[in-house]
């Protein structure tokens, strides 16, 4: 049995040498000598992107990509790096390829990445170049040209600091985004770093974060009740300092609650002025949970304005389906109230929030935020009239002057600096805003977020920037300051 087992042994190593070297001996020839030509990766250079005046904000250096001003555009630009296996499959890329992994450099990834090249190479067996059999070029990707101010940018991140908020500036006639801020900011060289930071430096706040946004929302109402003839500049509401449901429920009025004081009878712009929450709880009673929630939808509410930017989130406008859905409870007048001053669960981002006050600067336009410079502008053109636009504009424009809330931009002007304008007086610009206080957290502990949002010059508006800085306090003392440089700095440079 031993000899009878060598020789199958030796019969099957003689059929398998017979078979390598004859039958398939053509096959492992050409096997071997496409081992010896190689194929060398040319990498593609990424696309460039400047801001709007042809500053560049990236570029290409020998140690990779270069964001020549760090952390000022990180939540803007993103950064970039190796896929990982997820991309592989879902870009039908190769290990060691580089992607956009945030902001920019993500959403328009397949733009700049641009197409690699290579160079086939016949090598000897100790791998010694031969020669070059073939060659293709690598094709550089595109470049962009961001609606990004690279001066207003930079200044915002300075006003900002490192408190935790955001800052959202833009032509309200075009949807450019002027600058876009997301406090605190990240390094793109330490992307490690970043992640493991508490305070989140990597989570855009303008465009993903969702807060309550207190009395900004007021724009919505005061619309929606001067549309829907709830109002008519004649009617008066009555400060009553609180509202009580029962001997449990009790709404009161900002002023009554930190001063003691009524204001009387006020008309929407006097309301608007004072930020009276009494007269938006009584006009939201008017109106109905309902009406209400589809005007805030009209302006923006409840979806994703499509920015052209990764991690928008969409905000929230409750009602009475939400709350049954969400929390199996009913809905409950008390529920308007809050709702109607932006209260509640109400959720809005930055960016949602500097849209509700782009359409009234623009003249009841909603144009559709963006930063790459390249796309077709889309604005479309709401349904509001101009009586309308006219006395919120007015109330707008009253919040910022002396008896309205926005105390920091009483009187606002600019001394221009341009050279030899030296002895020139100071020119007064009118602008237009709305404060918010809003209250998050639980009953006995709550904290408020600052908010400020506003546009200028009021008649032939250039810019709207909306601050928001987290648990701040209140918008006036906190949001509205730093609006108010950041005009200075744009109206000082024109």
């Amino acid at each position: 049995m031993y000899y009878l087992a060598l020789i199958v042994a030796l019969l099957v190593c003689v059929v398998r040498l017979i078979s390598l070297q004859i039958v398939d001996g053509q096959y492992y020839r050409v096997l071997a000598d496409e081992n010896r030509v190689k194929l060398e990766i040319i990498r593609a250079q990424r696309g460039v992107m400047y801001d709007r005046h042809g500053e560049i904000l990236v570029r290409n250096g020998p140690e990779g990509r270069e964001y020549v001003y760090g952390k000022d555009l990180s939540q803007v630009l993103g950064y970039v790096g190796e896929v990982d296996e997820s991309e592989i499959e879902l870009l039908g890329l190769e290990m060691k390829d580089v992607v956009g992994k945030m902001g920019i450099e993500k959403e328009y990834d397949k733009v700049l990445r641009g197409e690699d090249g290579g160079v086939l190479v016949e090598t000897e067996s100790n791998g010694e170049r031969l020669r070059e059999i073939g060659r293709k070029e690598p094709i550089t990707g595109e470049s962009l040209k961001l609606t990004i101010d690279i001066g207003l940018q930079k200044k915002a991140v300075e006003l900002m600091g490192d408190e935790k908020g955001a800052l959202v500036a833009s032509n309200p006639e075009t949807g450019e985004i002027l600058a876009l801020v997301s406090s605190p900011g990240f390094d793109p060289k330490e992307i490690e770093k970043a992640l493991s930071n508490q305070d989140l430096p990597m989570f855009n706040r303008a465009i993903g974060g969702e807060y309550a946004p207190g009395s900004t929302f007021k724009i919505v109402t005061a619309t929606a009740g001067l549309e829907e003839n709830k109002i008519d500049e004649t009617t008066e509401i009555e400060d009553t300092g609180e509202i009580k449901i029962g001997d449990i429920w009790r709404y009161g009025n900002w002023y009554y609650d930190q001063y003691g004081q009524k204001e009387g009878f006020l008309e929407i712009t006097r309301a608007i002025a004072r930020s009276n929450d009494i007269f938006f709880y009584k006009l939201g009673e008017l109106l109905g949970i309902e009406m209400l929630a589809d005007w805030a939808k009209y302006f923006g509410l409840n979806h994703v304005t499509e920015i052209d930017l990764p991690g928008e989130s969409n905000g929230l406008m409750p009602d009475p389906k939400w709350k049954k859905d969400f929390w199996d409870e009913s809905w409950f007048l008390g529920d308007t109230y809050i709702s109607a001053i932006g209260q509640g669960n109400i959720l809005m981002t930055p960016l949602q929030v500097n849209q509700m006050l782009s359409v009234i600067a623009s003249r009841g336009k909603w144009c559709q935020p963006h930063l790459n410079q390249g796309l077709e502008i889309k604005c479309q053109q709401l349904d509001i009239s101009v009586k309308t636009l006219d006395l919120v504009t007015e109330g707008l424009r009253q919040v910022c002057e002396t008896g309205g809330t926005a105390w920091p931009m009483f009187d606002f002007n600019v001394t221009p600096r341009r050279q030899g304008s030296a002895g020139q007086e100071a020119k007064k610009i009118p602008v237009a805003g709305k404060t918010g206080t809003a209250e998050f957290g639980a009953k006995d502990d709550k904290e408020t977020h600052a908010w400020f949002s506003a546009f200028a010059p009021v008649d032939e508006p250039q810019i709207v920037v909306t601050v928001l800085k987290e648990a701040a306090g209140q918008g006036s003392d906190e949001a509205a300051p730093i609006v108010r440089d950041l005009f200075e700095y744009w109206f000082n440079r024109q």
